[in-house]
Protein backbone atom coordinates (compact mmCIF):
# COMPACT_ATOMS: atom_id res chain seq x y z
CA UNK A 1 0.00 0.00 0.00
CA UNK A 2 1.35 3.43 -0.74
CA UNK A 3 2.03 6.17 1.39
CA UNK A 4 -0.85 7.93 -0.11
CA UNK A 5 -3.31 5.02 0.15
CA UNK A 6 -2.13 4.94 3.82
CA UNK A 7 -2.61 8.98 4.35
CA UNK A 8 -6.33 8.71 3.07
CA UNK A 9 -7.08 5.76 4.84
CA UNK A 10 -5.88 7.45 7.94
CA UNK A 11 -7.77 10.76 7.41
CA UNK A 12 -10.90 8.28 6.19
CA UNK A 13 -10.62 6.43 9.84
CA UNK A 14 -10.23 10.03 11.46
CA UNK A 15 -13.04 11.72 10.25
CA UNK A 16 -15.38 8.35 10.88
CA UNK A 17 -14.06 8.99 14.71
CA UNK A 18 -15.16 12.52 14.63
CA UNK A 19 -18.23 11.34 13.41
CA UNK A 20 -18.50 9.32 15.93
CA UNK A 21 -17.70 11.46 18.98
CA UNK A 22 -20.23 14.48 17.88
CA UNK A 23 -22.91 11.72 17.24
CA UNK A 24 -22.20 11.09 20.83
CA UNK A 25 -21.85 13.97 22.26
CA UNK A 26 -25.60 15.88 20.33
CA UNK A 27 -27.23 12.76 21.90
CA UNK A 28 -26.01 13.53 25.26
CA UNK A 29 -27.34 16.62 24.65
CA UNK A 30 -30.48 15.26 23.57
CA UNK A 31 -30.68 12.78 25.95
CA UNK A 32 -29.85 15.65 28.54
CA UNK A 33 -32.46 18.02 27.44
CA UNK A 34 -35.23 15.12 27.32
CA UNK A 35 -34.18 14.61 31.06
CA UNK A 36 -34.08 18.29 31.52
CA UNK A 37 -37.46 18.85 30.44
CA UNK A 38 -38.92 16.20 32.12
CA UNK A 39 -37.82 17.32 35.29
CA UNK A 40 -38.86 21.13 34.61
CA UNK A 41 -42.71 20.14 33.87
CA UNK A 42 -42.65 17.99 37.00
CA UNK A 43 -41.22 20.66 39.30
CA UNK A 44 -42.92 23.07 37.65
CA UNK A 45 -46.22 21.28 37.81
CA UNK A 46 -45.29 20.41 41.52
CA UNK A 47 -44.80 24.20 42.59
CA UNK A 48 -48.04 25.69 40.43
CA UNK A 49 -50.21 23.44 42.49
CA UNK A 50 -48.71 24.06 45.33
CA UNK A 51 -48.77 28.00 44.87
CA UNK A 52 -52.76 27.48 43.83
CA UNK A 53 -53.20 25.51 47.38
CA UNK A 54 -51.75 28.22 49.15
CA UNK A 55 -53.53 30.83 47.23
CA UNK A 56 -56.94 28.89 47.52
CA UNK A 57 -56.26 28.48 51.21
CA UNK A 58 -55.49 31.92 52.07
CA UNK A 59 -58.57 33.44 50.47
CA UNK A 60 -60.22 31.73 53.11
CA UNK A 61 -59.69 33.85 55.43
CA UNK A 62 -59.48 37.16 55.78
CA UNK A 63 -56.92 39.15 54.32
CA UNK A 64 -55.91 42.39 52.46
CA UNK A 65 -55.42 42.22 48.59
CA UNK A 66 -52.31 43.23 46.56
CA UNK A 67 -52.20 44.09 43.09
CA UNK A 68 -49.22 45.51 41.65
CA UNK A 69 -48.80 47.56 39.02
CA UNK A 70 -45.29 47.16 38.09
CA UNK A 71 -43.40 48.96 34.61
CA UNK A 72 -45.02 50.94 31.45
CA UNK A 73 -49.10 50.69 31.58
CA UNK A 74 -49.34 49.52 27.80
CA UNK A 75 -51.68 47.21 26.53
CA UNK A 76 -48.75 44.79 25.47
CA UNK A 77 -46.85 45.05 28.58
CA UNK A 78 -47.20 43.18 32.42
CA UNK A 79 -49.20 46.10 33.65
CA UNK A 80 -52.14 46.58 31.08
CA UNK A 81 -55.82 47.71 31.61
CA UNK A 82 -57.02 43.96 30.94
CA UNK A 83 -54.69 42.28 33.34
CA UNK A 84 -55.95 45.18 36.54
CA UNK A 85 -58.58 45.47 36.25
CA UNK A 86 -59.16 41.84 36.19
CA UNK A 87 -56.85 41.47 39.27
CA UNK A 88 -58.73 44.33 40.78
CA UNK A 89 -62.07 42.79 40.70
CA UNK A 90 -61.23 39.56 41.30
CA UNK A 91 -60.13 41.35 45.12
CA UNK A 92 -62.77 43.16 44.79
CA UNK A 93 -65.60 40.50 44.32
CA UNK A 94 -63.03 37.71 47.25
CA UNK A 95 -65.53 37.10 50.27
CA UNK A 96 -62.42 37.35 52.39
CA UNK A 97 -61.00 40.25 51.58
CA UNK A 98 -60.71 43.68 53.67
CA UNK A 99 -59.46 45.97 50.99
CA UNK A 100 -57.40 46.08 48.60
CA UNK A 101 -54.05 48.09 48.20
CA UNK A 102 -52.54 49.19 44.58
CA UNK A 103 -49.03 48.79 44.43
CA UNK A 104 -47.47 51.29 42.27
CA UNK A 105 -44.47 51.68 40.76
CA UNK A 106 -44.41 53.20 37.34
CA UNK A 107 -43.23 55.81 34.97
CA UNK A 108 -46.73 55.93 33.28
CA UNK A 109 -47.32 54.79 29.80
CA UNK A 110 -51.09 54.80 27.40
CA UNK A 111 -53.43 57.40 28.76
CA UNK A 112 -56.03 55.00 27.14
CA UNK A 113 -54.84 52.28 29.25
CA UNK A 114 -54.99 54.58 32.21
CA UNK A 115 -57.91 55.82 32.05
CA UNK A 116 -59.33 52.66 31.56
CA UNK A 117 -58.02 51.09 34.88
CA UNK A 118 -59.49 54.91 36.78
CA UNK A 119 -62.77 54.11 35.11
CA UNK A 120 -62.72 50.72 36.82
CA UNK A 121 -61.53 51.70 40.10
CA UNK A 122 -64.27 54.13 40.34
CA UNK A 123 -66.92 51.77 39.74
CA UNK A 124 -65.79 49.27 42.10
CA UNK A 125 -65.79 52.03 45.02
CA UNK A 126 -69.35 52.56 43.68
CA UNK A 127 -70.24 48.73 43.24
CA UNK A 128 -68.42 48.25 47.04
CA UNK A 129 -68.55 51.10 49.31
CA UNK A 130 -67.53 49.18 52.20
CA UNK A 131 -64.56 47.72 50.43
CA UNK A 132 -61.46 50.56 50.11
CA UNK A 133 -58.92 50.89 47.10
CA UNK A 134 -55.57 52.26 48.79
CA UNK A 135 -52.67 52.93 45.83
CA UNK A 136 -49.53 53.01 47.49
CA UNK A 137 -46.33 54.39 45.71
CA UNK A 138 -43.31 52.46 45.85
CA UNK A 139 -40.54 53.94 43.86
CA UNK A 140 -41.97 56.53 41.29
CA UNK A 141 -45.68 56.66 40.32
CA UNK A 142 -45.50 58.98 37.36
CA UNK A 143 -47.61 60.36 34.32
CA UNK A 144 -50.17 57.46 33.86
CA UNK A 145 -49.04 55.65 37.20
CA UNK A 146 -50.35 58.90 39.18
CA UNK A 147 -53.55 58.59 37.45
CA UNK A 148 -54.64 55.25 38.56
CA UNK A 149 -53.37 56.35 41.66
CA UNK A 150 -55.55 59.26 41.91
CA UNK A 151 -59.09 57.57 41.97
CA UNK A 152 -58.10 55.22 44.60
CA UNK A 153 -59.47 56.62 48.20
CA UNK A 154 -56.34 57.32 49.56
CA UNK A 155 -53.15 57.35 48.48
CA UNK A 156 -49.68 56.46 50.34
CA UNK A 157 -45.68 56.56 49.58
CA UNK A 158 -42.10 56.77 50.62
CA UNK A 159 -40.47 59.70 51.60
CA UNK A 160 -38.15 59.60 48.64
CA UNK A 161 -40.97 58.17 46.32
CA UNK A 162 -41.57 59.92 42.78
CA UNK A 163 -44.76 61.45 42.33
CA UNK A 164 -46.43 63.49 39.76
CA UNK A 165 -45.49 64.10 35.94
CA UNK A 166 -49.02 65.41 35.21
CA UNK A 167 -49.00 66.12 31.63
CA UNK A 168 -48.49 64.48 28.29
CA UNK A 169 -45.91 64.51 25.75
CA UNK A 170 -45.31 62.38 22.53
CA UNK A 171 -42.50 60.08 21.59
CA UNK A 172 -40.55 58.43 18.82
CA UNK A 173 -42.64 60.62 16.08
CA UNK A 174 -44.09 64.29 16.81
CA UNK A 175 -42.96 67.08 18.87
CA UNK A 176 -40.38 64.72 20.51
CA UNK A 177 -38.67 63.65 17.54
CA UNK A 178 -35.60 64.55 15.95
CA UNK A 179 -35.47 66.53 12.83
CA UNK A 180 -33.32 65.87 10.67
CA UNK A 181 -33.91 68.12 7.35
CA UNK A 182 -30.45 70.15 7.64
CA UNK A 183 -28.40 67.01 8.00
CA UNK A 184 -30.11 65.65 4.88
CA UNK A 185 -28.89 68.51 3.38
CA UNK A 186 -25.75 68.92 3.84
CA UNK A 187 -25.44 64.97 3.18
CA UNK A 188 -26.90 65.55 -0.20
CA UNK A 189 -30.38 63.29 0.51
CA UNK A 190 -33.02 63.61 -1.03
CA UNK A 191 -36.59 62.88 1.04
CA UNK A 192 -38.69 60.98 -1.34
CA UNK A 193 -42.66 60.03 0.17
CA UNK A 194 -45.83 59.74 -1.92
CA UNK A 195 -49.01 60.53 -0.01
CA UNK A 196 -52.57 61.31 -0.91
CA UNK A 197 -54.03 63.76 1.68
CA UNK A 198 -51.67 66.90 2.35
CA UNK A 199 -51.13 66.01 6.29
CA UNK A 200 -50.56 62.24 5.84
CA UNK A 201 -47.01 62.73 5.89
CA UNK A 202 -47.79 64.45 9.59
CA UNK A 203 -44.73 65.67 11.49
CA UNK A 204 -42.46 63.54 9.45
CA UNK A 205 -38.86 64.19 11.03
CA UNK A 206 -37.21 64.25 7.71
CA UNK A 207 -39.40 67.47 6.04
CA UNK A 208 -39.44 70.90 7.78
CA UNK A 209 -41.78 71.46 10.27
CA UNK A 210 -45.25 72.81 9.23
CA UNK A 211 -46.56 75.64 11.98
CA UNK A 212 -50.35 74.25 11.79
CA UNK A 213 -49.38 70.83 11.97
CA UNK A 214 -47.50 71.76 15.03
CA UNK A 215 -50.49 73.72 17.09
CA UNK A 216 -52.70 70.59 15.86
CA UNK A 217 -50.66 68.47 17.30
CA UNK A 218 -50.22 70.89 20.55
CA UNK A 219 -54.17 71.13 21.18
CA UNK A 220 -54.26 67.04 21.04
CA UNK A 221 -51.96 67.00 24.16
CA UNK A 222 -53.89 70.01 25.78
CA UNK A 223 -56.89 67.91 25.09
CA UNK A 224 -55.78 64.64 26.69
CA UNK A 225 -53.75 67.20 29.61
CA UNK A 226 -57.08 68.75 30.03
CA UNK A 227 -58.40 65.11 30.82
CA UNK A 228 -56.02 64.11 33.27
CA UNK A 229 -56.06 67.14 35.14
CA UNK A 230 -59.96 66.93 35.34
CA UNK A 231 -59.17 63.17 36.43
CA UNK A 232 -57.05 63.74 39.33
CA UNK A 233 -59.07 66.72 40.80
CA UNK A 234 -62.26 65.08 40.50
CA UNK A 235 -60.11 61.86 42.16
CA UNK A 236 -58.11 63.85 44.75
CA UNK A 237 -61.27 66.55 45.80
CA UNK A 238 -60.86 68.90 48.19
CA UNK A 239 -57.59 67.62 49.09
CA UNK A 240 -55.03 68.36 46.47
CA UNK A 241 -53.63 72.36 46.06
CA UNK A 242 -54.23 72.78 42.49
CA UNK A 243 -52.01 75.39 40.72
CA UNK A 244 -50.05 75.92 37.15
CA UNK A 245 -46.75 74.00 38.57
CA UNK A 246 -48.46 71.20 39.75
CA UNK A 247 -49.75 70.63 36.53
CA UNK A 248 -47.09 71.52 34.05
CA UNK A 249 -45.61 67.69 34.43
CA UNK A 250 -43.05 67.85 37.47
CA UNK A 251 -42.71 65.26 39.69
CA UNK A 252 -42.25 65.81 43.04
CA UNK A 253 -40.82 63.59 46.20
CA UNK A 254 -43.17 61.37 48.16
CA UNK A 255 -42.81 63.98 50.97
CA UNK A 256 -43.42 67.05 49.29
CA UNK A 257 -46.55 65.76 47.22
CA UNK A 258 -47.92 65.06 51.19
CA UNK A 259 -47.58 68.97 51.28
CA UNK A 260 -49.48 69.46 48.11
CA UNK A 261 -52.39 67.08 48.32
CA UNK A 262 -50.90 64.52 45.72
CA UNK A 263 -50.05 62.25 48.65
CA UNK A 264 -51.97 61.55 51.85
CA UNK A 265 -49.38 59.86 54.24
CA UNK A 266 -46.20 58.39 54.34
CA UNK A 267 -46.63 54.29 54.87
CA UNK A 268 -45.59 51.23 52.75
CA UNK A 269 -47.95 48.34 51.65
CA UNK A 270 -47.34 46.52 54.50
CA UNK A 271 -47.78 49.54 56.87
CA UNK A 272 -50.88 49.95 55.21
CA UNK A 273 -52.38 46.57 56.12
CA UNK A 274 -51.35 46.66 59.37
CA UNK A 275 -52.05 50.08 60.47
CA UNK A 276 -54.87 51.50 58.27
CA UNK A 277 -57.17 48.25 57.23
CA UNK A 278 -56.31 46.23 60.19
CA UNK A 279 -55.51 43.05 58.31
CA UNK A 280 -51.66 42.28 58.41
CA UNK A 281 -52.13 39.19 56.39
CA UNK A 282 -51.66 40.24 51.97
CA UNK A 283 -52.84 37.87 49.42
CA UNK A 284 -51.18 38.80 45.97
CA UNK A 285 -53.90 38.67 42.93
CA UNK A 286 -51.85 40.58 40.31
CA UNK A 287 -51.70 38.37 37.22
CA UNK A 288 -48.84 36.90 36.17
CA UNK A 289 -47.59 35.04 33.66
CA UNK A 290 -49.01 31.66 32.61
CA UNK A 291 -47.59 28.89 33.96
CA UNK A 292 -46.99 27.72 30.34
CA UNK A 293 -44.95 30.96 30.17
CA UNK A 294 -42.99 30.62 32.76
CA UNK A 295 -41.89 26.84 32.20
CA UNK A 296 -41.16 27.90 28.36
CA UNK A 297 -38.50 30.58 30.24
CA UNK A 298 -37.39 28.70 32.27
CA UNK A 299 -37.07 26.14 29.70
CA UNK A 300 -35.29 28.07 27.20
CA UNK A 301 -32.66 29.37 29.85
CA UNK A 302 -31.52 25.83 30.87
CA UNK A 303 -31.25 24.91 27.14
CA UNK A 304 -29.46 27.68 26.93
CA UNK A 305 -26.85 26.52 29.89
CA UNK A 306 -26.56 22.87 28.53
CA UNK A 307 -25.30 23.83 25.05
CA UNK A 308 -22.86 26.35 26.38
CA UNK A 309 -21.84 23.32 29.23
CA UNK A 310 -21.63 20.73 25.88
CA UNK A 311 -19.00 23.23 24.28
CA UNK A 312 -21.21 24.15 21.39
CA UNK A 313 -20.67 27.84 21.99
CA UNK A 314 -18.24 28.28 19.05
CA UNK A 315 -20.85 26.55 16.98
CA UNK A 316 -23.78 29.18 17.78
CA UNK A 317 -22.13 32.11 16.87
CA UNK A 318 -23.61 34.81 14.65
CA UNK A 319 -21.25 35.46 11.90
Amino acid sequence: MSQDQDRALYELARGYIKEQRRARRWGMLFQTVKYLLIILVVFSFIGSMEERQGAMDSVRTDHTALIDIEGVIASSEAASADKIVSALRSAMEARHSAAVILRINSPGGSPVQSDYVYNEIVRLREDYPDKKIYAVISDVAASGGYYIASAADEIYANPASLVGSIGVTTGGAGLASFGYVEAMEKLGIERRVITSGDSKNYLDPFSPQKPEQVAHHRSILNQVHGQFIRKVEQGRGSRIKPTKELYSGLIWTGAKSVELGLVDELASSSEVARDVIGVEKIVDYTIRPSYFEQFAEQFGTAVARVLLQAGFEERLQLR
